[in-house]
């Protein structure tokens, strides 16, 4: 039966029975009180700004290269590995400063973009990256960086981190690049897109070549910061890569960055 069908001298019963248990508890736990018992008032703490975010720069490996150069192979910046192809614009035309991004809409049959460099960074895009990375310039290392960075940002740089090409990391790069295909070996948005098979044959070739070639590796890990003054103290991209691993060889950075 429900409580609220109780007769009412039930009723009257049950409250007086609680009225009377109510000094039985309170003499089972009793407490003095005291007008000395104040609560003391809760320190105020200190309330810091938050520290500025350290420079954040992305160890350039032989497996990452080499998916770097196969991105490069498929959006048609790769130029046989000469750094001409970090000033290529949508459509094939060249950049004349790499001082910052162009910003400029270019046009070819059926298609119109303002993307640019080797990758093929759309502004708004490129915006992205600066502000995330403090870059300051649209250099050859800069966009290196940067590619590195959406990489990461789409998930996928563990995978790049293995030494192979495989169709999940394709796939995570699709939304990225047009030019690589999704699982189903379509273009994420319905351009023209690379063959799965043309990208890996690449990727291997590039990626032996590179590792024969004896190219720095500096540490397999996303990012990492050397507690060691550089080399170099300036300012300028190249000089704080430095300061997260080995000093290049000066003819590995004259090929690969020098004009």
């Amino acid at each position: 039966m429900s409580i609220l069908q109780r007769s009412p001298l039930a009723l009257a019963a049950l409250g007086l029975g609680l009225c009377t248990a109510g000094p039985a508890l309170a003499a089972e736990q009793p407490r003095t009180w005291t007008l000395n018992e104040v609560t003391a008032p809760a320190a105020q703490l200190a309330v810091l700004p938050p520290l500025p975010a350290a420079p954040r720069f992305f160890a350039l490996t032989p497996e990452r290269k080499a998916l770097l150069n196969t991105i490069r192979y498929a959006e048609g910046t790769w130029k046989n590995g000469h750094p001409v192809g970090y000033r290529v614009m949508f459509g094939g035309s060249y950049m004349p400063s790499l001082d910052r991004h162009p910003d400029r809409v270019m046009y070819s049959p059926g298609y119109a973009s303002a993307a640019a460099g080797a990758y093929q960074f759309m502004p708004f895009t490129w915006n992205l990256v600066t502000r995330s990375l403090g870059l300051s310039d649209f250099g050859p290392q800069a966009q290196d960086q940067g590619a590195l960075f959406l990489i990461q940002r789409r998930g996928a740089l563990h995978l790049a981190d293995r030494g192979e090409l495989s169709p999940e990391l394709a796939a995570k790069l699709a939304p990225e690049w047009a030019s690589f295909p999704t699982l189903a070996g379509n273009s994420y948005y319905g351009q023209p897109v690379k063959r799965y098979g043309d990208l890996k044959r690449f990727y291997v070739e590039n990626l032996a070549q590179l590792r024969e070639s004896g190219v720095t590796t500096w540490e397999s890990v996303a990012i990492r910061q050397l507690p060691r003054t550089p080399a170099c103290t300036d300012r300028s991209l190249s000089c704080r890569l430095q300061s997260i691993g080995p000093r290049p060889r000066s003819t590995a950075s004259t090929t690969e960055y020098g004009f």
